[in-house]
């Protein structure tokens, strides 16, 4: 016997998001009638996550749905639902559901005009395209965005697919979707960065050396409220000026991983004088060293 309150759903867009979020609601006993995809990547992901789902163009799709996922790229969010608009493949009643952490329900103002329920539902985390991600999704945090009365819509959904819901203002969207950004994908980026270095010194396994310290700076960071900077360690937060020209010297020729270096002292130590572990005589000698203007 079913579970009551089950959707048609249907997949407009079976990127790696896409597809994993629909065998997460098929999982959870919502059916899944079709989904849209055209690389062989799409198929595939398709095939591999959900089997006898078939594949249909996107008006189809829309059409046979009662719940539209449509993960495409944010950039085509928009035109994609006014496109299925001219079509006049929305309808009233239908939801409609994007994933993208920066787009409020705005972008999808065209379904809304045809009176479909609009929206934004963004999982906080990264997606491999693959069934790993549905166990990674339990526990992780979804935003979501939407009318009022349309709320607790989205937060079951969430929910059903493993995450933990928190109410996000659509206008809030693009400084939370930056946070995101800054926080993880910018990570990744200086984390290469110094293994390139280190690499380029002979060291052979960068990862290595890098390991333990990052785990432990990233893990202390995430253990602390917002703008403190008590775990924060390194030639900055003692005022070793003298360390941090000798770094620049050893950066010169290198110059991503150089403006890097500067931009994130700068902010390093911006935080340290906020937070007392400098003070402003100290913080100018570190700004002097790192050649940047105060």
């Amino acid at each position: 016997m079913s579970r009551p309150g089950r959707l048609a759903v249907g997949i407009v867009g079976a990127g790696r998001v896409g597809a994993v979020l629909g065998a997460a609601l098929r999982q959870a006993e919502h059916d899944v009638v079709a989904a849209s995809g055209v690389s062989e990547e799409s198929l595939a992901r398709i095939d591999a996550l959900l089997p006898g789902v078939p594949v249909m163009d996107p008006e189809a799709v829309v059409r046979a749905a009662d719940l539209v996922l449509l993960t495409v790229p944010d950039d085509s969010i928009a035109a994609v639902s006014a496109g299925l608009a001219s079509l006049g493949a929305w309808r009233g009643g239908q939801i409609v559901v994007h994933t993208s952490g920066r787009l409020g329900t705005e972008a999808l103002a065209d379904a809304q005009g045809a009176g479909a329920m609009a929206l934004a539902i963004h999982p906080a985390m990264t997606f491999t395209g693959t069934s790993l991600d549905l166990t990674r999704m339990t526990g992780a945090a979804f935003a979501v965005s939407g009318p009022a009365p349309l709320l607790p819509i989205a937060q079951a959904l969430a929910v059903e697919m493993g995450g933990e819901p928190f109410v996000l203002e659509d206008r809030d969207r693009p400084a939370y979707h930056a946070a995101l950004v800054h926080g993880a994908n910018h990570v990744v980026t200086a984390v290469s960065q110094a293994g390139g270095i280190l690499a380029r010194l002979g060291i052979e396994e960068p990862g290595r050396v890098l390991g333990p310290l990052v785990h432990a700076s990233v893990d202390g960071a995430l253990g602390e409220a917002p703008g403190a900077v008590t775990t924060l360690t390194g030639p900055v937060v003692r005022g070793d000026a003298g360390t941090v020209a000798a770094h620049v010297a050893a950066l010169r020729g290198q110059d991503e991983a150089l403006f890097a270096y500067r931009a994130m002292a700068r902010a390093t130590a911006d935080l340290a004088l906020s937070g007392g572990r400098i003070g402003p005589a100290q913080y100018a000698d570190i700004i002097a060293a790192l050649g940047v203007e105060g």
